[in-house]
Protein backbone atom coordinates (compact mmCIF):
# COMPACT_ATOMS: atom_id res chain seq x y z
CA UNK A 1 0.00 0.00 0.00
CA UNK A 2 1.74 3.41 -0.74
CA UNK A 3 3.23 5.44 2.11
CA UNK A 4 0.75 8.79 2.74
CA UNK A 5 1.32 11.87 3.04
CA UNK A 6 -1.27 12.72 5.42
CA UNK A 7 0.31 12.11 8.90
CA UNK A 8 -2.74 14.24 10.28
CA UNK A 9 -3.06 11.88 13.35
CA UNK A 10 -7.16 12.07 12.54
CA UNK A 11 -8.83 9.55 14.96
CA UNK A 12 -10.92 6.84 13.11
CA UNK A 13 -13.65 4.76 14.45
CA UNK A 14 -13.82 1.35 12.63
CA UNK A 15 -16.53 -0.68 13.09
CA UNK A 16 -16.60 -4.41 11.91
CA UNK A 17 -18.28 -7.93 13.45
CA UNK A 18 -15.51 -9.65 11.59
CA UNK A 19 -12.05 -9.79 13.98
CA UNK A 20 -9.46 -10.71 11.18
CA UNK A 21 -11.00 -7.99 8.96
CA UNK A 22 -11.07 -5.35 11.66
CA UNK A 23 -7.53 -6.37 12.84
CA UNK A 24 -6.18 -5.42 8.97
CA UNK A 25 -8.15 -2.20 8.67
CA UNK A 26 -6.85 -1.18 12.18
CA UNK A 27 -3.30 -1.89 11.03
CA UNK A 28 -3.27 -0.45 7.69
CA UNK A 29 -4.64 3.13 8.96
CA UNK A 30 -2.06 2.55 11.65
CA UNK A 31 0.25 2.67 9.07
CA UNK A 32 -0.75 5.89 7.23
CA UNK A 33 -0.74 7.73 10.60
CA UNK A 34 -4.01 7.39 12.13
CA UNK A 35 -5.20 7.07 15.39
CA UNK A 36 -7.97 4.44 15.15
CA UNK A 37 -10.47 3.12 17.54
CA UNK A 38 -12.01 -0.24 16.96
CA UNK A 39 -15.67 -1.56 18.00
CA UNK A 40 -17.41 -4.97 17.26
CA UNK A 41 -21.13 -3.37 17.62
CA UNK A 42 -23.30 -1.16 17.89
CA UNK A 43 -22.92 -0.83 22.06
CA UNK A 44 -19.40 -0.52 21.84
CA UNK A 45 -19.27 1.78 18.62
CA UNK A 46 -21.97 4.48 20.51
CA UNK A 47 -19.77 4.42 23.62
CA UNK A 48 -16.68 5.13 21.57
CA UNK A 49 -18.69 7.87 19.91
CA UNK A 50 -19.33 8.79 23.43
CA UNK A 51 -15.89 8.85 25.20
CA UNK A 52 -13.91 11.09 22.17
CA UNK A 53 -13.83 13.08 19.71
CA UNK A 54 -14.11 11.42 16.17
CA UNK A 55 -13.04 12.79 12.93
CA UNK A 56 -13.90 9.95 10.54
CA UNK A 57 -16.33 6.46 11.22
CA UNK A 58 -16.14 3.38 9.18
CA UNK A 59 -19.07 0.95 9.68
CA UNK A 60 -19.76 -2.64 7.84
CA UNK A 61 -23.36 -2.47 6.91
CA UNK A 62 -23.74 -5.90 8.24
CA UNK A 63 -22.55 -6.20 12.06
CA UNK A 64 -23.87 -9.69 12.88
CA UNK A 65 -27.30 -11.69 11.72
CA UNK A 66 -29.41 -8.59 14.14
CA UNK A 67 -27.46 -5.14 13.85
CA UNK A 68 -27.53 -3.05 10.90
CA UNK A 69 -24.99 -0.62 9.84
CA UNK A 70 -26.88 1.90 8.48
CA UNK A 71 -28.35 2.33 11.78
CA UNK A 72 -25.22 2.41 13.76
CA UNK A 73 -24.33 5.69 11.39
CA UNK A 74 -27.71 6.97 11.99
CA UNK A 75 -27.40 7.02 16.12
CA UNK A 76 -23.64 7.99 15.28
CA UNK A 77 -25.00 11.08 13.88
CA UNK A 78 -27.38 11.92 17.14
CA UNK A 79 -24.02 12.26 18.63
CA UNK A 80 -22.34 13.99 15.87
CA UNK A 81 -24.25 15.44 12.71
CA UNK A 82 -21.10 16.68 10.89
CA UNK A 83 -19.51 12.84 11.48
CA UNK A 84 -17.92 11.77 7.84
CA UNK A 85 -19.26 7.75 7.69
CA UNK A 86 -17.93 5.36 5.07
CA UNK A 87 -20.32 1.99 4.42
CA UNK A 88 -18.43 -1.28 4.30
CA UNK A 89 -20.54 -3.96 2.42
CA UNK A 90 -19.71 -7.03 0.76
CA UNK A 91 -23.48 -7.19 -0.12
CA UNK A 92 -23.20 -3.81 -2.71
CA UNK A 93 -25.88 -3.61 -4.81
CA UNK A 94 -27.30 -0.25 -6.15
CA UNK A 95 -30.06 -0.21 -3.51
CA UNK A 96 -27.81 -0.52 -0.58
CA UNK A 97 -25.63 2.59 -1.50
CA UNK A 98 -28.47 5.10 -2.71
CA UNK A 99 -30.22 4.08 0.96
CA UNK A 100 -26.41 4.60 2.48
CA UNK A 101 -25.73 7.98 0.76
CA UNK A 102 -29.33 9.47 1.11
CA UNK A 103 -29.29 8.69 5.13
CA UNK A 104 -25.90 11.00 5.27
CA UNK A 105 -23.04 8.42 4.15
CA UNK A 106 -20.40 10.05 2.97
CA UNK A 107 -19.26 7.24 0.67
CA UNK A 108 -20.06 3.14 -0.18
CA UNK A 109 -17.40 0.84 -0.88
CA UNK A 110 -18.08 -2.49 -1.92
CA UNK A 111 -15.65 -5.34 0.02
CA UNK A 112 -13.53 -6.61 -1.48
CA UNK A 113 -11.78 -3.46 -2.39
CA UNK A 114 -8.30 -2.18 -2.86
CA UNK A 115 -6.71 -0.97 -0.08
CA UNK A 116 -5.62 2.46 -1.74
CA UNK A 117 -9.14 2.75 -2.58
CA UNK A 118 -10.55 2.76 0.89
CA UNK A 119 -6.90 5.49 1.47
CA UNK A 120 -8.89 8.05 -0.82
CA UNK A 121 -11.96 7.61 0.79
CA UNK A 122 -10.45 8.50 3.90
CA UNK A 123 -8.41 11.03 2.23
CA UNK A 124 -11.18 12.54 0.44
CA UNK A 125 -13.49 12.25 3.50
CA UNK A 126 -11.24 14.36 5.88
CA UNK A 127 -10.58 16.81 3.19
CA UNK A 128 -14.15 17.56 2.92
CA UNK A 129 -15.00 17.82 6.53
CA UNK A 130 -12.28 19.99 7.42
CA UNK A 131 -13.25 22.04 4.95
CA UNK A 132 -16.84 22.00 5.88
CA UNK A 133 -15.62 22.95 9.64
CA UNK A 134 -13.40 26.35 8.02
CA UNK A 135 -16.62 27.58 6.24
CA UNK A 136 -18.88 26.85 9.35
CA UNK A 137 -15.97 28.71 11.32
CA UNK A 138 -15.94 31.41 8.86
CA UNK A 139 -19.81 32.13 8.76
CA UNK A 140 -19.82 32.10 12.41
CA UNK A 141 -16.98 34.61 12.78
CA UNK A 142 -18.91 36.76 9.93
CA UNK A 143 -22.16 36.29 11.68
CA UNK A 144 -20.70 37.62 15.01
CA UNK A 145 -18.53 40.55 13.19
CA UNK A 146 -22.04 41.41 11.56
CA UNK A 147 -23.39 41.50 15.18
CA UNK A 148 -25.54 45.07 15.26
CA UNK A 149 -24.18 45.27 19.26
CA UNK A 150 -20.04 44.63 17.78
CA UNK A 151 -21.31 48.08 15.26
CA UNK A 152 -19.27 51.21 16.14
CA UNK A 153 -21.86 52.83 17.60
CA UNK A 154 -22.22 54.59 20.76
CA UNK A 155 -24.62 57.78 20.03
CA UNK A 156 -28.12 57.58 20.88
CA UNK A 157 -29.08 57.86 17.37
CA UNK A 158 -27.52 54.98 15.74
CA UNK A 159 -28.32 53.09 19.34
CA UNK A 160 -31.60 53.54 18.33
CA UNK A 161 -30.91 52.51 14.85
CA UNK A 162 -29.42 49.45 15.71
CA UNK A 163 -32.47 48.23 18.06
CA UNK A 164 -34.29 48.53 15.25
CA UNK A 165 -32.48 46.76 12.85
CA UNK A 166 -32.08 43.62 15.29
CA UNK A 167 -35.50 43.34 15.83
CA UNK A 168 -36.76 43.65 11.91
CA UNK A 169 -33.43 40.93 11.15
CA UNK A 170 -35.94 38.68 12.92
CA UNK A 171 -39.08 38.93 10.90
CA UNK A 172 -39.45 38.94 6.60
CA UNK A 173 -40.50 42.16 6.46
CA UNK A 174 -39.56 44.37 3.24
CA UNK A 175 -37.44 46.89 4.65
CA UNK A 176 -36.79 50.39 3.40
CA UNK A 177 -33.33 52.16 4.50
CA UNK A 178 -33.23 55.66 3.72
CA UNK A 179 -29.40 57.73 4.53
CA UNK A 180 -27.13 59.90 2.97
CA UNK A 181 -24.62 58.22 0.24
CA UNK A 182 -22.05 57.02 2.64
CA UNK A 183 -24.06 56.47 5.32
CA UNK A 184 -23.30 52.58 5.64
CA UNK A 185 -26.99 51.57 4.03
CA UNK A 186 -25.61 48.50 2.28
CA UNK A 187 -23.84 47.17 5.50
CA UNK A 188 -27.22 47.60 7.28
CA UNK A 189 -28.49 45.34 4.98
CA UNK A 190 -25.60 42.59 5.35
CA UNK A 191 -26.30 42.89 8.86
CA UNK A 192 -29.97 42.11 8.76
CA UNK A 193 -29.28 39.46 6.54
CA UNK A 194 -26.54 37.45 8.45
CA UNK A 195 -28.66 37.98 11.69
CA UNK A 196 -31.96 36.66 9.67
CA UNK A 197 -33.62 33.37 9.02
CA UNK A 198 -31.76 33.44 5.79
CA UNK A 199 -28.59 33.83 6.39
CA UNK A 200 -27.08 30.82 4.70
CA UNK A 201 -28.82 32.20 1.53
CA UNK A 202 -27.48 34.38 -0.59
CA UNK A 203 -26.97 38.11 -0.42
CA UNK A 204 -27.09 39.55 -3.40
CA UNK A 205 -26.44 43.74 -3.94
CA UNK A 206 -27.40 46.41 -6.91
CA UNK A 207 -27.56 49.88 -7.53
CA UNK A 208 -29.94 50.68 -9.61
CA UNK A 209 -28.92 54.08 -10.24
CA UNK A 210 -25.82 52.46 -11.82
CA UNK A 211 -27.26 50.94 -14.95
CA UNK A 212 -29.30 52.07 -17.64
CA UNK A 213 -32.85 50.36 -17.88
CA UNK A 214 -32.62 48.49 -20.14
CA UNK A 215 -29.51 46.23 -18.78
CA UNK A 216 -31.31 47.03 -15.13
CA UNK A 217 -34.11 44.69 -16.10
CA UNK A 218 -31.98 42.13 -17.45
CA UNK A 219 -30.02 41.95 -14.61
CA UNK A 220 -33.21 41.77 -12.34
CA UNK A 221 -35.35 39.17 -13.75
CA UNK A 222 -32.64 37.40 -16.13
CA UNK A 223 -33.32 36.39 -19.52
CA UNK A 224 -34.23 33.11 -21.97
CA UNK A 225 -32.06 32.21 -24.99
CA UNK A 226 -32.90 33.93 -27.99
CA UNK A 227 -34.68 36.60 -25.64
CA UNK A 228 -32.78 39.10 -28.24
CA UNK A 229 -30.04 39.15 -30.42
CA UNK A 230 -26.75 38.66 -28.24
CA UNK A 231 -28.91 36.65 -25.90
CA UNK A 232 -27.13 32.95 -26.86
CA UNK A 233 -27.79 31.38 -23.63
CA UNK A 234 -30.36 31.45 -21.16
CA UNK A 235 -29.39 33.87 -18.21
CA UNK A 236 -30.74 33.47 -14.48
CA UNK A 237 -31.45 37.05 -13.03
CA UNK A 238 -30.60 38.38 -9.59
CA UNK A 239 -33.91 37.71 -8.07
CA UNK A 240 -34.03 34.31 -8.98
CA UNK A 241 -29.79 34.13 -7.65
CA UNK A 242 -31.09 35.77 -4.23
CA UNK A 243 -33.81 32.91 -3.57
CA UNK A 244 -34.25 31.95 -0.13
CA UNK A 245 -31.69 34.40 0.64
CA UNK A 246 -31.90 38.34 0.80
CA UNK A 247 -31.51 41.28 -2.36
CA UNK A 248 -30.48 44.74 -2.23
CA UNK A 249 -31.42 47.03 -4.47
CA UNK A 250 -29.77 50.28 -3.63
CA UNK A 251 -31.06 53.80 -4.88
CA UNK A 252 -34.58 52.09 -5.81
CA UNK A 253 -35.90 55.86 -6.31
CA UNK A 254 -33.69 55.99 -9.72
CA UNK A 255 -35.43 53.29 -11.46
CA UNK A 256 -38.56 53.84 -13.93
CA UNK A 257 -42.08 53.64 -13.91
CA UNK A 258 -42.33 50.43 -16.03
CA UNK A 259 -39.66 48.44 -14.17
CA UNK A 260 -41.43 49.42 -10.81
CA UNK A 261 -44.37 47.46 -12.14
CA UNK A 262 -42.31 45.10 -12.73
CA UNK A 263 -40.47 45.19 -9.44
CA UNK A 264 -44.38 45.37 -7.64
CA UNK A 265 -45.18 42.10 -9.00
CA UNK A 266 -42.33 40.29 -7.57
CA UNK A 267 -43.19 41.71 -4.29
CA UNK A 268 -46.91 40.98 -4.16
CA UNK A 269 -46.94 37.30 -6.54
CA UNK A 270 -43.47 36.37 -4.83
CA UNK A 271 -42.76 35.31 -9.06
CA UNK A 272 -40.86 36.82 -11.82
CA UNK A 273 -41.05 36.71 -15.49
CA UNK A 274 -37.29 36.37 -17.26
CA UNK A 275 -37.04 38.40 -21.02
CA UNK A 276 -38.49 36.04 -23.01
CA UNK A 277 -39.81 33.69 -20.70
CA UNK A 278 -43.14 32.19 -21.13
CA UNK A 279 -43.98 31.27 -17.86
CA UNK A 280 -43.32 32.69 -14.73
CA UNK A 281 -40.70 31.60 -11.82
CA UNK A 282 -41.53 31.39 -8.30
CA UNK A 283 -38.88 32.99 -6.13
CA UNK A 284 -38.71 33.33 -1.79
CA UNK A 285 -36.75 36.48 -1.31
CA UNK A 286 -36.20 39.04 1.16
CA UNK A 287 -36.16 42.61 -0.39
CA UNK A 288 -34.40 45.27 1.64
CA UNK A 289 -34.35 48.88 -0.19
CA UNK A 290 -32.56 52.08 0.21
CA UNK A 291 -32.24 55.18 -0.85
CA UNK A 292 -30.61 58.86 -0.23
CA UNK A 293 -33.58 60.62 -1.79
CA UNK A 294 -37.40 61.60 0.16
CA UNK A 295 -39.43 58.73 -1.81
CA UNK A 296 -42.41 60.17 -0.41
CA UNK A 297 -41.86 63.28 -1.70
CA UNK A 298 -41.04 61.20 -5.16
CA UNK A 299 -44.25 59.72 -4.80
CA UNK A 300 -46.02 63.45 -4.43
CA UNK A 301 -44.30 64.33 -7.20
CA UNK A 302 -45.48 61.56 -9.51
CA UNK A 303 -41.82 60.12 -9.53
CA UNK A 304 -42.39 56.88 -8.13
CA UNK A 305 -45.27 54.55 -7.74
CA UNK A 306 -47.19 54.70 -4.32
CA UNK A 307 -48.26 51.09 -4.53
CA UNK A 308 -44.45 50.20 -4.63
CA UNK A 309 -44.03 52.83 -2.08
CA UNK A 310 -46.39 51.05 0.49
CA UNK A 311 -44.89 47.52 -0.23
CA UNK A 312 -41.11 48.51 0.15
CA UNK A 313 -42.13 51.02 3.14
CA UNK A 314 -42.84 48.39 5.46
CA UNK A 315 -39.48 49.05 8.12
CA UNK A 316 -38.42 52.24 7.42
CA UNK A 317 -34.85 53.18 8.69
CA UNK A 318 -33.42 55.71 8.71
CA UNK A 319 -29.26 56.21 8.96
CA UNK A 320 -28.19 60.10 10.37
CA UNK A 321 -25.70 61.42 9.00
CA UNK A 322 -21.89 61.62 10.59
CA UNK A 323 -22.03 64.61 11.47
CA UNK A 324 -24.76 64.10 13.72
CA UNK A 325 -23.45 61.07 15.32
CA UNK A 326 -19.75 62.95 16.09
CA UNK A 327 -19.74 60.31 19.11
CA UNK A 328 -18.98 57.80 17.04
CA UNK A 329 -16.31 59.43 14.84
CA UNK A 330 -13.55 58.38 17.71
CA UNK A 331 -14.81 54.78 17.32
CA UNK A 332 -15.06 54.14 13.57
CA UNK A 333 -11.11 56.19 13.56
CA UNK A 334 -10.08 53.73 15.46
CA UNK A 335 -11.73 51.00 13.89
CA UNK A 336 -10.67 51.90 10.17
CA UNK A 337 -6.68 52.61 11.38
CA UNK A 338 -6.63 49.07 12.96
CA UNK A 339 -8.26 47.67 9.47
CA UNK A 340 -5.40 49.49 7.51
CA UNK A 341 -3.00 49.01 9.40
CA UNK A 342 -3.43 45.22 9.77
CA UNK A 343 -3.71 45.41 5.57
CA UNK A 344 -0.84 48.03 5.01
CA UNK A 345 1.81 46.39 7.55
CA UNK A 346 2.41 49.66 8.85
CA UNK A 347 2.94 50.56 12.74
CA UNK A 348 0.10 52.99 12.95
CA UNK A 349 -1.50 53.03 16.55
CA UNK A 350 -3.97 56.22 16.08
CA UNK A 351 -4.12 59.76 15.87
CA UNK A 352 -2.82 62.97 17.68
CA UNK A 353 -4.97 65.20 19.01
CA UNK A 354 -4.80 67.83 16.66
CA UNK A 355 -6.00 65.31 14.12
CA UNK A 356 -8.99 63.95 16.34
CA UNK A 357 -9.89 67.60 16.60
CA UNK A 358 -10.06 68.35 12.84
CA UNK A 359 -12.02 65.37 12.38
CA UNK A 360 -14.56 65.95 14.79
CA UNK A 361 -14.97 69.40 13.16
CA UNK A 362 -15.25 68.47 9.86
CA UNK A 363 -18.59 68.56 8.22
CA UNK A 364 -18.29 64.77 6.55
CA UNK A 365 -20.30 65.70 3.29
CA UNK A 366 -19.31 61.59 2.35
CA UNK A 367 -20.42 60.60 5.94
CA UNK A 368 -18.84 56.99 7.25
CA UNK A 369 -17.44 56.47 3.60
CA UNK A 370 -15.33 59.39 3.01
CA UNK A 371 -13.80 59.10 6.78
CA UNK A 372 -13.01 55.27 6.06
CA UNK A 373 -11.30 57.17 2.73
CA UNK A 374 -9.55 59.79 4.62
CA UNK A 375 -7.98 56.87 7.30
CA UNK A 376 -6.91 54.78 4.80
CA UNK A 377 -5.20 57.53 2.91
CA UNK A 378 -3.46 58.91 6.09
CA UNK A 379 -2.43 55.67 6.86
CA UNK A 380 -0.40 54.90 3.42
CA UNK A 381 0.89 59.19 3.94
CA UNK A 382 1.65 59.04 7.25
CA UNK A 383 5.36 58.46 8.05
CA UNK A 384 4.98 58.48 11.77
CA UNK A 385 3.26 55.90 14.88
CA UNK A 386 0.25 58.79 15.12
CA UNK A 387 -1.89 59.95 12.12
CA UNK A 388 -1.52 64.05 12.51
CA UNK A 389 -2.96 66.58 11.40
CA UNK A 390 -0.96 67.36 8.45
CA UNK A 391 -1.62 63.52 7.25
CA UNK A 392 -5.13 64.99 7.15
CA UNK A 393 -4.39 67.56 4.10
CA UNK A 394 -6.74 66.27 1.55
CA UNK A 395 -10.03 67.37 3.79
CA UNK A 396 -10.83 70.41 1.78
CA UNK A 397 -14.09 70.76 1.39
CA UNK A 398 -15.69 73.49 3.87
CA UNK A 399 -17.85 72.67 6.70
CA UNK A 400 -18.48 72.56 10.47
CA UNK A 401 -15.69 75.15 11.76
CA UNK A 402 -13.85 74.38 8.10
CA UNK A 403 -12.81 77.73 6.14
CA UNK A 404 -12.98 77.45 2.30
CA UNK A 405 -9.90 77.70 0.61
CA UNK A 406 -11.59 81.39 -0.90
CA UNK A 407 -11.86 82.52 2.86
CA UNK A 408 -15.69 82.19 2.33
CA UNK A 409 -17.65 79.92 4.56
CA UNK A 410 -17.04 80.06 8.25
CA UNK A 411 -18.86 78.99 11.41
CA UNK A 412 -20.06 80.86 14.29
CA UNK A 413 -17.40 81.28 16.72
CA UNK A 414 -20.21 79.91 19.48
CA UNK A 415 -21.02 76.81 17.35
CA UNK A 416 -17.44 76.21 17.30
CA UNK A 417 -16.62 76.41 20.31
CA UNK A 418 -18.74 74.22 21.38
CA UNK A 419 -18.43 71.86 18.38
CA UNK A 420 -14.82 71.66 19.82
CA UNK A 421 -15.73 70.94 23.77
CA UNK A 422 -18.15 68.30 22.91
CA UNK A 423 -15.50 66.29 20.40
CA UNK A 424 -12.73 67.29 23.17
CA UNK A 425 -15.28 65.49 25.80
CA UNK A 426 -15.63 62.46 24.03
CA UNK A 427 -12.42 62.07 22.80
CA UNK A 428 -11.55 61.79 26.31
CA UNK A 429 -13.90 59.90 27.37
CA UNK A 430 -13.02 57.38 24.77
CA UNK A 431 -9.43 57.28 25.67
CA UNK A 432 -10.55 56.50 29.28
CA UNK A 433 -13.26 54.39 29.11
CA UNK A 434 -16.09 55.93 30.45
CA UNK A 435 -13.66 56.74 33.56
CA UNK A 436 -15.33 60.15 34.76
CA UNK A 437 -12.47 60.69 37.37
CA UNK A 438 -9.64 59.67 35.41
CA UNK A 439 -10.81 61.83 32.39
CA UNK A 440 -11.64 65.22 34.73
CA UNK A 441 -8.21 64.64 36.19
CA UNK A 442 -6.77 64.51 33.04
CA UNK A 443 -8.67 67.71 31.71
CA UNK A 444 -7.65 69.39 35.23
CA UNK A 445 -11.53 69.86 35.84
CA UNK A 446 -12.98 69.65 39.04
CA UNK A 447 -15.83 66.43 39.03
CA UNK A 448 -18.65 68.47 39.19
CA UNK A 449 -17.80 71.21 36.46
CA UNK A 450 -17.17 67.89 34.21
CA UNK A 451 -20.22 66.25 35.06
CA UNK A 452 -21.84 69.49 34.04
CA UNK A 453 -20.07 69.13 30.76
CA UNK A 454 -20.71 65.95 30.25
CA UNK A 455 -24.84 66.81 30.71
CA UNK A 456 -24.54 70.07 28.73
CA UNK A 457 -23.97 67.61 25.50
CA UNK A 458 -25.80 65.22 26.05
CA UNK A 459 -22.77 62.21 27.33
CA UNK A 460 -23.29 59.56 29.54
CA UNK A 461 -20.11 57.56 30.84
CA UNK A 462 -21.79 54.01 30.61
CA UNK A 463 -21.76 54.86 26.59
CA UNK A 464 -18.12 54.65 26.74
CA UNK A 465 -17.44 51.53 28.95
Amino acid sequence: MPESHEKDGARILVVDDEPNIRELIRMRLASLGYEVIAATNSAEALSEARRAVLDLAIVDLKLGPEEDGLKVMEQLFLINPRLPVIILTAHGSIENAVEAVQKGAYSYLTKPYKPEELALHIKNALEKQRLSQRVASLETMLQERFQAKNMAAQSPRMKEVLGQVERAAQTDATIAIYGESGTGKELIAQIIHLQSRRAKGSFVALNCGALPEGLLENELFGHTKGAYTDARETRMGLFAQADRGTIFLDEIGDTSPALQVKMLRVLQERELRPLGGERAIKVDVRVIVASNKDLQQAVERGAFREDLFYRIHVVPIYLPPLRERREDIPLLVDLFVHQYRTEMGKEVTGVTPAAMQKMMLYHWPGNVRELKNVIERAVILTTHNLIDEQDLMHMTRAGDGQISSAGSSYQAYKMAKENFEKGYLIQLLSQVKGNVVQAATLAQRYRGDFYRLMKKYGLKAEDFK
